[in-house]
């Protein structure tokens, strides 16, 4: 597909409205119209639904909006990429990563890079470890902060040990909230806010042993932060890594740690045997540096 088609119809999907897309992009609006209708042609299905003013996207056409907007982002990431020249380092580095307490150690590294390269930007992306792994393998993100256990194969990456303690969430007027630690059986009759990984889950399975299967899971959240807001409102105490929630006033919810103690280790991992921007190889030096 053409580049500046796909362009095209990205506008056409912002104004919803042929006459306007083509304005804005400084074409007629019969062309446009046409281009479009050639488009849907060699897909082989509509790509709007055709009002008498405004026009809106199948689910065909979301779905190719989805997809194109990743082609734009690798496009841009590509010429910055080229461009680059060897004296000057700049340019963007995508970092997936979800709420916990490593994210801290990153803070560390991203603040020497800068330091060093003040003119490269580093893009923040949250989000649960499936879909970071997923992007990263769609090029659209160049590190991953991954909890484990996580798949390693086609990494490279350095482990950050114990760097995560698991915790119960609750109300600071709860009645577990003047417990030092929290045990197995101060949970076992609550309403309880697990991870949704399962892998991640399995860690919680082997500390509750037998009694995993019994207990009452009233929610399952991908990122912590949600997760605690139905804590602050009475509907479960989230077991989970540390995470963001440390930052929390504590006036509105406070974390007790689990006893046996978990921790949990954490990978910041890249492709392996990939070619990289001279930022990206910059930076990973810094990851390496902190291993060392």
């Amino acid at each position: 597909m053409d580049i500046r088609i796909l362009r095209y119809f990205l506008m056409v999907a912002k104004e919803q409205n042929f006459t306007k897309a083509a304005k804005q992009l400084n074409i007629t609006q019969p062309t446009l119209s046409r281009q479009m209708k050639e488009l849907e042609e060699s897909i082989g299905k509509e790509l709007f639904i055709r009002g008498n003013r405004n026009v809106t996207l199948t689910e065909t056409g979301l779905l190719l909006k989805r997809r194109v907007l990743e082609i734009i982002d690798l496009e841009e990431k590509m010429m910055n990429e080229l461009m680059t020249k060897e004296e000057h380092v700049e340019g963007n580095i995508t970092i997936g990563c979800g709420e916990f307490t490593a994210v801290e150690i990153l803070a560390e590294i991203c603040k020497k890079f800068k330091e060093k390269y003040p003119r490269v930007q580093i893009r923040l992306h949250t989000a649960t470890a499936d879909s970071i792994y997923e992007m990263m393998n769609q090029g659209l993100i160049d590190i991953g902060l991954f909890l484990e256990p996580v798949n390693t194969e086609g990494l490279d990456y350095i482990r950050i040990k114990d760097s995560d303690c698991w915790v119960v969430g609750m109300r600071p007027d709860d009645s577990l909230a003047n417990k030092e630690y929290i045990l197995k059986e101060d949970l076992l009759d609550k309403a309880l806010i697990l991870p949704q990984r399962l892998n991640v889950q399995s860690e919680l399975a082997n500390w509750f042993g037998k009694d995993f299967n019994t207990l009452n899971i009233s929610f399952t959240s991908n990122l912590g932060t949600n997760a605690g807001i139905m804590a602050m409102h009475g509907l479960g105490y989230p077991v989970s890594i540390e995470g963001a929630a440390k930052y929390w006033k504590e006036d509105l919810l406070i974390q007790k740690k689990l006893y046996p103690n978990i921790s949990t280790n954490t990978v910041i991992a890249w492709k392996r045997n990939i070619p990289y921007s001279l930022a990206m190889r910059k930076f990973i030096e810094e990851i390496n540096a902190y291993k060392a």
